[in-house]
């Protein structure tokens, strides 16, 4: 019961004087309340076989002869020509993906950034309209659930950009947290999320009617000449002109409609994802093509995609963090493990996961590096493969590996602290199935046996 004084009287009020379902208040720490609600469950998810859906530009890539494949449940390109042609084709000139089986969600009204600040390691908050950033979902352990691109599109608008191969998981996920049906906070597990109260939004769903958009990636040094091309008026020019890295704006250009963000998954300095509605992308990604020709573009696959990406030393989940992404006995990576810990701002008083995050920094022993073998013509290794020193000792293991512009096979592995200083030597058993064959002791002359390659520690990103 709580006192509260109205001029010359006073009168009783019955109930709690805080709301202990508050995921933080100051003080929380110190006040527990005696709990009579059953404690939220904690967030499970099964991937269902769902049948293989294409993107709107299915057809497009049949023409252009594409060696389809299924991903993620989508069957996309793979490659068009060879992953190393079309991966050199956007470090030199340009090239466009479909990247339409991206998730793609709004959040909207003035919970908007509260409760994206509470499921999200980032700063939402300090984003300004036309600014945008890498963060984090994190449940209430600290695992990662997916890792995204948050777009700050206008006033109480904000755009979530998730992984094809997470859609169905994030969009439970963030329906559960904003509905307060799950677990969010260990120490307080009757606790909900702030914001509650915003608008979420599918924009690939069809009930979104004008406000569907799906994702076309323009990619390489010459993809804001491409992009222009198409024609714009002068104020849209301009603006796109102004654009730095990680902004966004909106503008008619060649008659489509787009939201225009200078981002991408190639580490390419210019580079732009361009948010269409779908029944115009297969348009779009033709028009691009088109105006394109003189520049030297190419469709681009899921092969260079992936070797893209590892070549600039960005993660994928699964291999770099989140789920399956840990090896040989150990569990999942999490974000500091992947080495993007700086995209966790543990300023903000509160988010799902930061004190688990905290905690999991105290004990880590390793982090992800980006290496480069030694020589050409070696095998390819395998996400699992043992690294280790120069004496055998394991120390790590293999996330991801691909061919790079120069025709090196370039990595990135997850390795105790104290090897990862650029210029160090590793080793990698590359394996493959099959690859065990003899014990070293039942080695006779004639036999074959795998021997592991040199590789060094490269600096985490290009220079």
């Amino acid at each position: 019961m709580v006192e509260v004084s109205e001029g010359q009287s006073t009168k009783s009020i019955e109930g709690d004087s805080i709301d202990f379902t508050k995921p933080f208040f100051i003080g929380s720490t110190e006040v527990m309340k005696e709990n009579d609600e059953d404690p939220l469950p904690e967030f499970s998810w099964k991937d269902l076989n769902r049948p293989i859906k294409h993107t709107p530009m299915y057809e497009t890539h049949k023409d252009l002869g594409a060696k389809l494949i299924p991903f993620a449940g989508w069957e996309l390109p793979v490659w068009y020509t060879s992953v190393l042609d079309e991966h050199r084709a956007v470090r030199n000139a340009v090239g466009v993906f479909d990247v339409a089986h991206m998730g793609v969600y709004q959040v909207e009204g003035p919970d908007a950034v509260g409760f994206l600040d509470c499921v999200v390691g980032n700063d939402i908050g300090g984003l300004d309209v036309g600014e945008s950033c890498y963060t984090h979902m994190l449940d209430h352990n600290a695992n990662v659930i997916d890792d995204l691109l948050v777009y700050h599109r206008g006033k109480d608008i904000y755009l979530m950009v998730v992984n094809a191969a997470n859609d169905d998981k994030d969009w439970a996920w963030l329906n559960a947290v904003k509905e307060g049906r799950l677990r969010v906070d260990e120490e307080r597990p009757w606790a909900k999320a702030f914001g509650r109260k915003a608008i979420l939004r599918n924009l690939r769903d069809p009930k979104e009617g004008d406000d569907m958009r799906v994702d076309i990636s323009l990619q390489g040094p010459r993809s804001r000449e491409i992009l222009l091309a198409l024609g714009s008026d002068e104020d849209t020019r301009k603006r796109i002109l102004a654009l730095k890295r990680t902004q966004l704006t909106e503008g008619v250009l060649g008659g489509f409609d787009l939201v225009i963000s200078r981002t991408g998954y190639t580490g390419e300095k210019m580079a732009f994802e361009l948010f269409v509605h779908p029944d115009r992308a297969a348009e779009l990604f033709r028009a691009l093509l088109r105006v394109g020709e003189s520049f030297g573009i190419k469709s681009v696959g899921l092969g260079a995609r992936d070797s893209l990406r590892t070549e600039a030393g960005l993660p994928l989940y699964g291999h770099e963090m989140g789920a399956g992404s840990g090896q040989i006995g150990e569990g999942d990576l999490g974000v500091a493990e992947a080495g993007f810990g700086s995209y966790v701002k543990v300023y903000k008083p509160w988010f799902i996961g930061r004190e688990a995050y905290l905690e999991r920094e105290k004990n880590r022993k390793g982090i992800v590096v980006r290496f480069r073998f030694n020589e050409k013509g070696v095998r390819m290794a395998h996400n699992g493969d043992p690294v280790m020193d120069k004496r055998g000792r394991v120390i790590g293991w293999v996330t991801s590996c691909a061919v790079d512009r120069d025709g090196y096979l370039t990595g990135q592995a997850y390795i105790d602290q104290k090897h990862s200083s650029e210029d160090s030597s590793i080793y990698i058993f590359q394996s493959a199935p099959g690859d065990a064959g003899k014990a070293p002791a039942d080695l006779t002359i004639g036999d074959r046996s795998l021997l592991a390659n040199q590789a060094k520690v490269v600096s985490r990103f290009p220079k």
